[in-house]
């Protein structure tokens, strides 16, 4: 299987090269590094050349690495049914610079593209509808970036003196509480029942 990838890595660089800047083979799973200005190009090439034929758009989503210059991968799983064999694409892009979306290519990726926006904040040019998907109208943010706070920004409730649903800055209760997520079998700071034992058992063994 992976002999297969790799031939399917090398005709796919070998074709699209400078647009591809590496591949690679992980647990069985074929990974192409591409330019993300040419993700069009290599998308109408992967549908289209008798040696891949993915046709099919199976997702498209995002990770973010807050530490990079350009954060985020936009990462595009195609599957073909004609090969039986998936391919995963990935480009890098940052906060400010969108990426072209490739409904021309694949209609099915018009959801996806909407689903990485509002999760993540990537914006993708060209898609004829760019608004957000999953989150609620006034939503603030994008709750899948690491930077996200697990609070949001605002709160949505329905307001019975009003008879309505309003949004308001988040509030807490209380303030979150501190964990160490220490063992209680490890370390000083703890002392369990018993353990005052563990000094006079020489070692663990028996007399």
């Amino acid at each position: 299987m992976d002999e297969t990838l790799d031939t399917l890595g090398r005709t796919i660089q070998d074709a699209l090269a400078p647009s591809i800047k590496g591949y690679g083979i992980a647990h069985h799973e074929l990974t192409v590094a591409g330019e993300a200005s040419d993700i069009v190009p290599i998308m109408r090439f992967l549908r289209d050349d008798e040696r891949c034929q993915f046709w099919n758009i199976v997702d498209i989503t995002a990770v973010d690495w807050p530490g990079r210059e350009r954060r985020f991968d936009v990462v595009y799983h195609l599957l073909s049914p004609k090969h039986n064999v998936r391919v995963r694409v990935k480009i890098e892009t940052d906060e400010n610079t969108p990426v072209a979306s490739i409904i021309e290519v694949f209609p099915g990726a018009d959801w996806f593209e909407r689903e990485t926006y509002d999760l993540y904040g990537i914006v993708f040019t060209g898609h004829p509808d760019m608004r957000r998907l999953l989150t609620d109208y006034g939503f603030e943010g994008h709750p899948l970036r690491k930077d996200f706070p697990l609070t949001g920004f605002v709160e949505v409730r329905y307001d019975d003196e009003l008879k309505r649903v309003v949004y308001a800055p988040v509030r807490l209760a209380q303030e979150f509480r501190n964990f160490d997520f220490i063992s209680p079998w490890e370390g000083t700071d703890y002392v369990l029942p018993g353990d005052e034992k563990v000094g006079t058992l020489g070692g663990g063994q028996g007399a």
